[in-house]
């Protein structure tokens, strides 16, 4: 990434710097009126946005602290370096272009004109025009990266590529698994656990083509690839799950699905040291490839793994965790039940806290990985900093655009 002092004028700088407390107080209003501006003037883009995040204010929320972010290191855009890879793996996902960017920016600028008003001056408005361009062209120029990348893969590819559904499998009352194999009978390229790929459907009840991103949840193998979706309730007025229900409802045996190549930054690392797993709901999809991955490549690392769900009919692939645990001394299993039926067997009932982790984790040494609902998130990271575990040994995985656990 190139230093962005290089290109911007110190002016600019100093300008776009300055706009920090402005953005803080006001990025989400910025951010929901582009959103807005943007389906309005190329409602064609719809496609590429999951619009129940925008009605949730999830998406918004996320642009405005990437926008806040980009404007505090503007001098010094290589600190942020972490968090256009991880953007830049959902846009690769997505199939986001280098045109994209020109009409982002001008609804962007034209969004802050619109919230901000007279205090938008000129000035600014102009820093700001210079400063996305510079954005911009990191972006792209990583992103760039990354399509040659997957392109030159063995197996891979660009744009979409059509997919059968060779088995569908129940693995709870809402989680149902996938197991899909190139139409074309061509080359899988090589993923690594806990990557996901975007699944692209034509919805007759939704005027346009929907993109949902799923975690693979099988290991990287050259025979198939997996995800496992939760059927969430949906309707075309209230478009919650709308794509997991048509998965589920409309998707059968023999059927073909569009799919993006592999991608993402939550991936398992070969660390020479214990790994502990925290999965609630379907956040387990990821982890569940990093369990089986670990096993395969590296089958002398410790592993403890925890799954918690509301109760068992929820839990899915609780009986294949269960054998490989039975299986293989080195993996250690829990479960946490919120509200158990009387006749079932948890570890723990309720929801997980620090006492019980220290209980069944017998170190701090470790790598530790959890994905699940926000809330989940939040506590499982609150327990692990109560911990004093160190940052760099702590990875998790949003489902959707990035949020704060603090």
């Amino acid at each position: 990434m190139a230093n962005s002092t290089e290109i911007l004028d110190k002016q600019t700088i100093e300008t776009v710097k300055a706009t920090v407390p402005v953005l803080e107080e006001h990025g989400k209003a910025i951010t929901s009126r582009f959103y807005q501006l943007l389906f309005i003037n190329h409602p064609e883009l719809k496609n590429i946005f999951n619009q129940t995040n925008q009605r949730k204010g999830k998406q918004p929320q996320a642009l405005a602290n990437a926008v806040y972010a980009a404007a505090a290191n503007i001098d010094q855009l290589e600190n942020i370096l972490p968090v256009v890879n991880q953007i830049a793996h959902k846009h690769r996902s997505l199939n986001i272009k280098p045109e994209h960017y020109p009409i982002v920016g001008e609804n962007l600028l034209k969004a802050m004109q619109d919230v901000l008003k007279e205090a938008a001056t000129k000035e600014i408005i102009a820093a700001w025009a210079k400063a996305y361009e510079v954005i911009a062209d990191a972006f792209i120029q990583v992103e760039k990266e990354m399509y040659e990348e997957t392109e030159q893969k063995d197996g891979g590819w660009l744009d979409y590529r059509p997919f059968q559904v060779v088995e569908k499998v129940k693995e709870s009352d809402v989680i149902t698994s996938f197991y899909l194999k190139p139409a074309d009978n061509g080359l899988l390229p090589e993923f690594e656990a806990g990557q996901y790929i975007t699944v692209k459907v034509n919805i007759p009840t939704i005027p346009y083509t929907c993109q949902r991103q799923y975690s693979l949840s099988c290991k990287p193998n050259k025979e198939f690839f997996r995800i496992s979706v939760k059927k969430e309730k949906g309707i075309a007025e209230n478009p919650d799950g709308v794509v997991s229900t048509y998965l589920h409802e409309s998707v059968h045996e023999g059927d073909t699905i569009e799919l993006s190549a592999p991608a993402g930054d939550f991936v398992l690392n070969q660390a020479d040291k214990p790994l502990v797993l925290i999965s609630g709901g379907v956040g387990l999809t990821p982890l569940t490839s990093m369990l089986e991955t670990v096993l395969h490549e590296q089958p002398n690392r410790e592993v403890y793994y925890i799954h918690a769900a509301q109760h068992e009919n929820l839990h899915g692939f609780k009986d294949h965790v269960k054998q490989i645990a039975q299986q293989h001394e080195q993996v250690h299993a829990y479960t946490i039940y919120e509200k158990p039926e009387e006749t079932t067997h948890c570890d723990k009932t309720g929801f997980i806290d620090l006492t019980w982790l220290q209980s069944v984790v017998p170190t701090q040494e470790a790598s530790f990985y959890f994905c699940g609902p926000e809330p989940f998130m939040k506590t499982v990271y609150q327990a692990l900093q109560a911990w004093q575990i160190n940052e760099e040994n702590i990875y998790y995985e949003f489902f959707g655009p990035k949020g704060s656990l603090e």
